[in-house]
């Protein structure tokens, strides 16, 4: 898939006032953190157009970009920083946890786990919920090109080991850098297969 527009669309705090369509819908989340943005802004070939907040685990929005006026990509809050208070952490969760399970148009949820650290219980906590609520979503280990291939490929046995143990089948795994655009045009296939799909 060739990006030929991505555009700003509209930020929001509650799922109801996300943009009223019917185009498919992909969405980006992880811990704070993780590298989000840079992802995004990676995959989309557009410097600066997700932005970071300068105060991890404060941003409360929902932002949607347009792309290609074909779908829809919405970057969520991050989940998991320790420094929120108990009610910000609610908050959040609330908010996330809305939108998931509301959003009608919701193609794929993207989970980002940080690819420089071994299985961590909060996500998955979080990835075994959404397989219970059924959601469809895939798995993309970011920040790979800041350790050895070797400490990345333990890492990524323990992923599956772990999911292993709960899943039948795992679900899609993406290998990706935002310094190095690794994984960017597997993702966008991705996105590219299932809205061929959906037409």
């Amino acid at each position: 898939m060739q990006i030929k527009s991505a555009e700003f669309s509209v930020s929001n705090t509650h799922w109801k006032d996300c943009p009223e369509t019917k185009l498919p819908e992909y969405a980006f989340i992880g811990r704070s953190n993780v590298g989000k943005s840079s992802l995004i802004n990676s995959v989309l070939n557009r410097n600066g157009l997700a932005k970071t907040s300068s105060t991890p685990g404060k941003t409360r929005l929902i932002n949607h970009f347009l792309i290609n006026s074909e779908w829809y990509l919405a970057d969520l809050p991050g989940y998991g920083y320790a420094k929120v208070s108990k009610t910000d952490r609610k908050e959040f969760e609330k908010l996330i946890t809305n939108y998931i399970l509301n959003r009608e148009n919701l193609m794929n949820l993207f989970v980002l786990v940080d690819g420089r650290h071994l299985p961590m219980k909060i996500d998955l906590e979080f990835i075994e919920w959404l397989g219970e609520e059924g959601i469809p979503f895939s798995i993309v280990f970011t920040k790979v090109d800041k350790l050895s291939r070797e400490k990345f490929n333990f890492n990524f046995k323990e992923y599956r080991k772990k999911l292993a143990e709960f899943w039948e089948e795992i679900p899609p795994m993406f290998i990706t850098s935002a310094t190095e655009k690794i994984g960017r045009d597997e993702i966008l296939s991705y996105i590219d297969e299932i809205n061929r799909k959906k037409i």
